[in-house]
C-alpha cells in the first residue's frame, strides 16, 4: 500500500528483480517501487472526480449534489477524464503507425538506409485487401501505394478507416447501426479533445460512444497499421528460441539495452551490432562483442523476429541500469521513465534518446533518421563501445528464462493447418469439443502500486489449469516468459488435460507471444479468421474469449481495452480503476454502469475494474461457459480429455503389455 515500505518479495515475484531491489536499497537509490510507496495517490484523482479542463478549477466533487463551476455533474467528469486518455493512447499508437507508414514509403522510393521489403507475401496479401493492384507490379510500386492508402486513414475526414473492412461483417455492422466506425484516426481523437472542451459535450453515455470510436481508429487502425507495415519491412514472425530476465547481460561484453516502441531504431541497432566494423571496434575497446538486450515492447519486437533476448519488462528498467553492466540504455518513444537519468549518474550507463519528439533532460540525444539509419546505429553503438572503459563494479542477476515468441496470426495458420492448407479449423475444432475451454489474451504493463508480475502470472497459471488457451503482448508475455510459461514442455505439466493434448499434437506452447502492445491489433485479427472459420458464431461477441489487462497503467491500456470491448470482447483491467463509484457521490455510479452493462448492451463487449486474482479467473471462466453455452457447444468437463498425447503415451510405455491395450482402447 502507499504510504508503507514493502519488502523486495512484496515488490514482486520476479527473483532478479529482488535481488537489483536489495541493491539499490543497499546503494541508497529510488526506483519506481520505492517512489510508489512514498507517493499516496490522490484520493479524488483515483475516482477521477477532478477536473481541470479550465482556470475556473480545478474542480473536485466530493460529495452528493455538487457540481464544478460550470455545473459538470460527477458522471460527466468521468466521462471527458477517461475520454481524454482513450484519445492520448490512441494518438500514442497511432502516432507509432504514421511514423510506420511514413518509412514504408520511404524504403518503397529507396530513400532510406538498410531498410528492404523482406515480407513481400505478406505486402501482397494485404495490398489486395484494399483492392492494390498486385499482378504485374514490383513488390516497391506496391508497397508506394499501400504506404499513400495508409497515410491518408490519419487525415481522412470523411467514410471509414479502411482497415475497418478486416473486421467480420457482422461487427461492422454493429458499429454502423451506432454510429461509432471511426472516420479517420487523426478526426477521432481531436474530436474528443473538442468534446471535452469546457461548455461542449455534458451527456456521459454521448462522450462515451465517441471514445470507442476513437478506440476502434488505434485498434483497428492506427495500431493495425503499425503491425502490417512491421511485418512487411522486418518479416512477419515465427517461432524461435529467445531468453528474458536481467541474466541475459554480458559480463564480458558491451551492453547496449533498447527500450521504447520503435522497431525502426531498433532492428537497425541489431543489424549494426552484428557489423564487422563494429564488432572490431569492440574487442579494440577489450570487450568481446556487443550484447543487445531489450526492454518492454522494443524488448518484444526484436526477440519476436531475431531472436534478441529481452532484460525485461517496463519495471525492470531502472534495475537494468542498477546492475552496473549497462553501457548504454538507448529510448525512443513510449513508456520510458524521466528517473532514468538520475539513476543512471551512480553508474556509468549512457542515457541515449533518439526520437524527435522525445528529450529527456539531461541524457544524450543521438537523433534518428531512417534515411541514414544504419550509420546512425552504428554512431549509437560507438559510443556505447567508448563507454565500455568506464564500467565500474557489476552485479548481474543470475536469472534468465527460456521462451518460445513470434506466434504471428499467420504463423498460427500454417502451424494448425499445415503448409498446403493453412487453417484456424484444427483451433476451432478444439473449442468446440471441449478440449479448449476459451480463449485469453492478456496484455499490458506492470504497475509499480501492485506486485510487479504477480497478477499476469498468477491469472496465466489459473487459466491454463482451466484448458484455456493463452495468447499474450507486451510486459505481460515477459512476465509469463519469466515464469517458464512460453515454452513448450516445461509449461504443458501446469496446464489442464485437454489443452495438453492439443499443444502437444500441434507442438506450440500453451502461452502464445504474439508481440509488442500495439500487436494486440494481431490479437484481432485472430478473432476475426476464428469468426470466418465457422462453428464459434458470426460475430467477435459470440467467441468464448475474455481480453484481461492485470497490471495496466498508461493511457494506450486504457485505448486497448476500449477498443477491444468495442469489438465485442468481455476485458477486465486490474489495478487502480481510471473510474471508480465514490458512496458519498451518487452520480459516479454513472460510468462504471455504462462502461459495464451499457457497453455490453450496445457492443457486445463491457468493461470491468477487478482487483482480486479469484473473482478475474472466476468470472473469465464464467463468461466462457456462457458463451459456449449460447452456441450450443458442449458443457465444459474436465474429465473428457487426456486419455491422448504425447505424455499420455508416456504413461502406458511403463504399463505391462497386458495392460497396454485396454488402457489404449478402454
Amino acid at each position: 500500500m502507499a504510504g508503507t515500505k514493502r519488502t523486495p518479495e512484496e515488490f514482486s515475484i520476479d527473483p532478479a528483480t529482488q535481488e537489483m531491489l536489495l541493491r539499490a536499497e543497499e546503494l541508497g537509490l529510488e526506483t519506481a517501487f520505492s517512489r510508489a510507496d512514498a507517493m499516496k495517490a490522490c484520493p479524488i484523482g483515483s475516482d477521477n472526480l477532478c477536473c481541470k479542463n479550465c482556470s475556473m478549477g480545478p474542480c473536485r466533487i466530493v460529495k452528493e449534489g455538487q457540481t464544478g463551476v460550470c455545473g459538470a455533474t460527477a458522471d460527466t467528469i468521468q466521462a471527458r477524464n477517461f475520454i481524454r486518455m482513450v484519445a492520448a493512447g490512441a494518438a500514442a499508437h497511432s502516432d507509432h503507425g504514421r511514423d510506420m507508414a511514413f518509412t514504408l514509403k520511404e524504403v518503397a522510393n529507396g530513400e532510406t538506409q538498410g531498410y528492404v521489403l523482406r515480407d513481400v507475401a505478406k505486402l501482397r496479401y494485404i495490398a489486395s485487401k484494399y483492392a492494390i493492384p498486385i499482378e504485374g507490379r514490383s513488390p516497391s510500386e506496391i508497397a508506394n501505394d499501400l504506404a499513400d492508402l495508409y497515410i491518408a486513414q490519419f487525415g481522412q475526414q470523411e467514410g471509414q478507416v479502411a482497415l475497418i473492412s478486416r473486421a467480420p461483417k457482422k461487427r461492422q455492422e454493429v458499429w454502423e447501426s451506432l454510429g461509432i466506425t471511426p472516420r479517420g484516426v487523426d478526426r477521432e481523437v481531436v474530436e474528443c479533445l473538442h468534446r471535452t472542451h469546457i461548455g461542449d459535450d455534458q451527456d456521459a453515455e454521448h462522450i462515451l460512444d465517441h471514445a470507442l470510436q476513437t478506440a476502434l481508429a488505434d485498434g483497428w487502425g492506427g495500431s493495425l497499421i503499425a503491425t502490417d507495415i512491421s511485418d512487411i519491412l522486418f518479416g512477419s514472425p515465427a517461432p524461435i528460441l529467445g531468453e528474458v530476465n536481467l541474466g541475459v547481460l554480458s559480463e564480458d561484453q558491451v551492453n547496449v539495452v533498447v527500450h521504447g516502441h520503435e522497431p525502426t531504431l531498433s532492428n537497425m541497432i541489431v543489424a549494426a551490432s552484428q557489423a564487422p566494423d563494429i564488432l572490431e571496434y569492440a574487442k579494440k575497446a577489450g570487450a568481446k562483442g556487443v550484447n543487445i538486450s531489450g526492454i518492454c515492447c522494443t524488448a518484444n519486437e526484436v526477440l519476436m523476429r531475431q531472436g534478441i533476448p529481452a532484460a525485461g519488462n517496463f519495471l525492470q528498467q531502472e534495475l537494468a541500469i542498477l546492475t552496473g553492466a549497462v553501457e548504454a540504455m538507448v529510448v525512443d518513444v513510449q513508456c520510458i521513465m524521466q528517473a532514468l537519468v538520475g539513476i543512471a549518474e551512480n553508474f556509468h550507463t549512457e542515457v541515449i534518446t533518439t526520437s524527435k519528439k522525445v528529450k529527456i533532460k539531461g541524457a544524450r540525444h543521438i537523433e534518428f533518421d531512417e534515411k541514414k539509419a544504419l550509420d546512425i546505429a552504428k554512431d549509437i553503438l560507438r559510443t556505447a563501445i567508448d563507454n565500455y572503459k568506464n564500467r565500474g563494479a557489476v552485479q548481474i542477476p543470475d536469472h534468465r528464462s527460456p521462451l518460445i515468441p513470434g506466434f504471428s496470426q499467420e504463423y498460427i495458420n500454417y502451424s494448425l493447418g499445415g503448409s498446403y492448407r493453412s487453417s484456424f479449423r484444427p483451433l476451432n475444432d478444439a473449442v468446440m469439443s471441449g478440449r479448449i475451454r476459451g480463449l485469453v489474451g492478456i496484455v499490458g504493463c506492470n504497475n509499480p502500486r501492485e506486485q510487479h508480475d504477480y497478477f499476469h502470472v498468477k491469472v496465466a497459471e489459473e487459466l491454463l489449469k482451466n484448458d484455456v488457451l493463452l495468447v499474450e503482448t507486451g510486459c505481460s508475455s515477459i512476465a509469463s516468459a519469466k515464469a517458464g510459461l512460453l515454452v513448450g514442455e516445461a509449461g504443458l505439466d501446469q496446464v489442464g488435460p485437454g489443452l495438453r493434448e492439443v499443444c502437444e499434437a500441434i507442438g506450440m506452447p500453451p502461452v502464445l507471444h504474439m508481440g509488442s502492445c500495439v500487436d494486440n491489433s494481431r490479437i484481432l485479427t485472430v478473432l476475426a479468421q476464428v469468426v470466418e472459420e465457422g462453428g464459434l458464431g458470426e460475430d467477435i461477441s459470440q467467441i468464448p474469449v475474455v481480453g484481461l489487462a492485470p497490471e495496466w497503467m498508461s493511457e494506450k491500456a486504457i485505448s486497448i481495452a476500449t477498443y477491444v470491448v468495442a469489438s465485442g470482447v468481455y476485458t477486465i483491467m486490474s489495478g487502480t480503476a481510471p473510474i471508480d463509484s465514490n458512496p458519498k457521490v451518487p452520480d459516479s455510479m454513472i460510468v462504471p454502469e455504462l462502461l459495464s452493462a451499457g457497453w455490453e448492451k450496445k457492443v457486445g463487449g463491457k468493461l470491468e475494474f477487478i482487483n482480486d486474482v479469484d473473482t478475474i479467473v472466476s468470472k473469465t471462466l464464467e463468461h466462457i461457459d456462457k458463451k459456449r453455452a449460447e452456441l450450443g457447444l458442449p458443457a465444459y468437463d474436465p474429465e473428457a480429455f487426456g486419455k491422448s498425447g504425447d505424455s499420455r503415451m508416456l504413461e502406458i510405455e511403463t504399463l505391462p503389455v497386458v495392460d497396454r491395450r485396454e488402457a489404449i482402447y478402454g
